[in-house]
Order: C-alpha cells, then structure tokens, then sequence
C-alpha cells in the first residue's frame, strides 16, 4: 500500500490503513485541510467545483470529498465524470474559490488522487500546497455548525461547454479537418475520455461512422495499464494496421495526455505530441514555447525555427505554467503528451490538443507518418530505478553529479547532464516511490546506451 502526500495534492492506494493508503479517513483528512484553507485564503467565496474520472473508487471517493467540504460550508459544484482540463475550466466560470479533481491521473487502477486548483483553475503553487499538507498534518480544521452547513448540487454540462470553447478558438479550423473525412481510431481506457473525446470528433465534423471506439466505456476497469505508453497501446495499434484509418488518438483516464498512433500502426511519439501542436501554433502565432527538463530537444529546434524562444522548467505542470506566464508563451507543456495552450486555459489539455493536431493534419494534406518525418528526430530512453527507504537519494544524486562535474549540469529540478547533442535528466518522482532517468540521443540505441550508464553509475554509488 502507499500514500504519497505533495505540494500537488495527496496520491494512494485504495485499502489498507490510516495514514499508509489512501483511506477514507485520509480523504476526509485532506477534504478538509484544503476546504479550511481556502476558507480562510477566499472568506468570502465558498464555492468549489469537483470532478472525477471513471476509476472503480471514484465515487467513493467523491462522496467523502463532497460530503467533508459542505462540512466546511462549502456549495459544492459536482461534475461528475469529468476530465482533469474540463475540471480545470469549470472552476473560473462558476467563479469558485478552487477545485479538487478526483483522479490518479496515469496510474493504475488501485490508485486515486486528490488534485487541487486555485481560483484560475490552476495547480496550486508549491507554497500554497505546504500550507494545505501543514494544515491536514495538525488537523487544525474549521467545521460548521448544522445551519451553516454547504449545498451540493450536480452539473454534467461542462463537456459540452469545453467542447465550445475549443471550437470557438481561431486556430481550430472544422472546415478544414471535416473536409478530409478522417478516419479515427480512440482508446480511452475505460475512463471519462470515452465520453469526451467522441463528443469533440464530432463537432470538429469528423463522421461518427469513421470513428472506431476502443475501450471507451466509462466503467473504470481499465482495460490495459492507463500510461499511453507504446507498450500499453498493442490493441490500438493492431487495429490501425486492420483497417483503414488515418489515426488513432489514445488518452489517460483524466484526459490531461495525449498519444497519437500513425496510419501505419507506428506511434507518433507523445514527445512529438508537443512538438506538432507548437508547429501548427507557431506557423499562425509568433511567440516563445516551454517544456520541462525532461521533454525531448525537438521543441527547442521548433521554436528557434520559428523565429521564437524556448524555455525549460522544471518538471510538473504547476512550474511549466508559471514559466509560460514569465515568458509569455504561446503553448508549451510536457513530453507525455501534455499540451498547454493558455489561448484557452493554462493546464494540460488532450481535448484542445486533438483539435489543433487534426487541424494541423488535415492543413498538412498527408499523412500522420509523413508529417512526423518533417521534425527533428529524436530519440528518449525512460527509466526509473525503484526505491527503499534506505536509499538517501539526494546523496546519490549529489555523487552523480559530482562524477559529471566536468559536463554542463543544469540542477534546478534533480540533476541534468548534457553531453554534446545527447542529455540525461535523473530526478525524484514526486508521484511514485522511484528515481526518474531520461535520456536522450539522435538514435534510440545511444541513448538507451545512455540510460544503462548512468543506471550502472547510480547502483554502483547506492552500494558503496
């Protein structure tokens, strides 16, 4: 079991004990650190907007949340199945105080989370999220007495009202996508993308006879692992060498990360997810773009093309948003397949970056696979070592840097190490209980080569 408490919200595993897992009791707990805190920051807005995907414990966990904030005397605006960015839009159009979105994003099915926005339906800041875990540490919660209690009250229009916003956007072009008659594959996992991602296909004029629907059935029993990784995506990419489709779009259970498979059956690359959205962005909007650490060369290459400025950050979405605002981005985001394009909202988005890519595709007027061949290529090994409680992980990074001292070493988020055209990126998860290792290289085999390097590096120091 595992409970894993951060500045962005807490993370467990369902079952178990207090304090261990994620309990209702920590649920509760957590409802009610943040509730307070936003009473006491927004005395005079007490309402909050949730949201959850479709896992098996999302209901439960929805009721305690709900129930535990009107105890705050909150009017809680339910969403009901709901995706991560449809959450984050609701909150500054019901004009609430913040939001909480009930979602273990990709992880597994035992998983859930509490994700929690501020008023601009934004992850809450670094600072912000310590006073919220020092407030569910000592318990110091506010409670109402029985006729102050809040209100609760459902509203399941806010796909469609997503879906608008996206249409409405002047880079969004149905014409032009409806024009090319695509052909699409969707896998959705079983979570709330089934519901979403059809009802946008549609409305940018795709014919819901050549949509072809895979796992899209909102129980929450997912049918693979939910990360879109290559090797989760087998079935959809076996159906795309069946039949005569153009694409196949893949989203985790809260619809935050996209994942594109060719007409061919190849994926496209979710670090190339970014790379052809900014593309299409930064043909028709001059401006400056941003990706974490981690995220592939190629945006940089893009950009400076353009004409623009690229920028890193440090990893999460909560540091790529607030330096998108410093620099005055035009879109940005991370190598998941995470797609922020502020001209709508500033949080990670696979519903606008869908339509902007089959925008682009459709404008293109060839092929997925061709257009992926027009960027730089690129290749990135992912990594991870997992941890014991032993293991003193800042030690073993300080010595890993230490060894590369002669290297540029960028250190504002873990440890990054360039070598020439080729880096390596080591970092803490702030999610799972493991060290992060990416590397990357102009062949897939340099930089997996990379990768077991430096993994040898970091056993032989956590053994010294």
């Amino acid at each position: 079991m595992a409970l894993i408490k951060s500045i962005s919200g807490i993370r467990g595993t369902i079952g178990g004990k207090t304090g261990d897992s994620l309990t209702p009791i920590d649920v509760v707990k957590f409802s009610a650190a943040f509730g307070t805190w936003l009473k006491r920051k927004k005395a005079n807005n007490l309402r909050i907007v949730i949201g959850r995907d479709a896992r098996l414990s999302g209901e439960m966990v929805s009721k305690l949340v709900a129930s535990t904030l009107q105890g705050i005397g909150f009017e809680v605006i339910d969403l009901g199945l709901s995706t991560t960015p449809t959450v984050e839009i609701a909150v500054p159009l019901e004009k609430a105080a913040g939001g909480i979105i009930l979602t273990a994003s990709h992880n597994p099915i035992q998983w859930n989370a509490l994700k929690l926005l501020n008023s601009e339906g934004e992850f809450i800041t670094g600072q912000d999220g310590a006073e919220v875990l020092e407030l569910a540490e000592s318990e110091d919660f506010d409670f109402v007495e029985v006729r102050k209690l809040g209100s609760y009250q459902t509203n399941a229009t806010y796909f469609q009202k997503h879906i608008e916003l996206i249409m409405a956007l002047p880079l969004v072009d149905k014409e032009a996508v409806a024009a090319k008659n695509f052909k699409i594959t969707v896998d959705a996992v079983n979570s709330t993308g089934g519901i979403a991602v059809p009802m946008l296909l549609e409305a940018l004029g795709v014919n819901k006879e050549n949509i072809k629907l895979i796992n899209c059935e909102p129980t929450g029993d997912f049918a693979h692992n939910p990360e879109p990784l290559p090797e989760n995506l087998l079935e959809i990419s076996r159906e795309m060498t069946r039949g005569d489709f153009d694409l196949g779009i893949v989203v985790d259970p809260d619809v935050d990360r996209l994942a594109l498979i060719c007409e061919d059956g190849m994926p496209f690359g979710e670090e190339y997810t970014l790379v052809a959205v900014a593309d299409y962005v930064l043909k028709n909007t001059l401006g400056n773009t941003v990706s974490n650490l981690s995220s592939t060369g190629a945006l940089r290459d893009v950009t400076l093309k353009a004409g623009g400025n690229y920028f890193a950050s440090a990893v999460g979405e909560v540091n790529v948003v607030e330096m998108m605002k410093a620099n005055d981005a035009v879109i940005g985001g991370e190598g998941n397949g995470g797609i922020i394009y502020p001209a709508l909202h500033n949080g990670r988005d696979a519903l606008v970056g869908i339509a902007l890519f089959l925008t682009h595709l459709a404008k293109f007027g060839k092929s997925a696979s061709i257009l992926r061949r027009t960027y730089p290529s690129y290749h990135i090994s992912k990594n991870k070592i997992e941890l014991t409680p032993d293991i003193d992980v800042d030690g073993v990074l300080e010595k890993i840097k230490k060894k590369y001292a002669k290297n540029p070493i960028n250190t504002i988020d873990g440890v990054k190490i360039e070598f020439d055209k080729e880096w390596v990126h080591l970092r803490k998860s702030n999610t799972e209980p493991i060290i992060r290792i990416y590397s990357e290289s102009e062949t897939a085999a340099t930089a997996d080569h990379l990768a077991r390097k430096i993994i040898a590096d970091i056993k032989e120091v956590i053994h010294q």
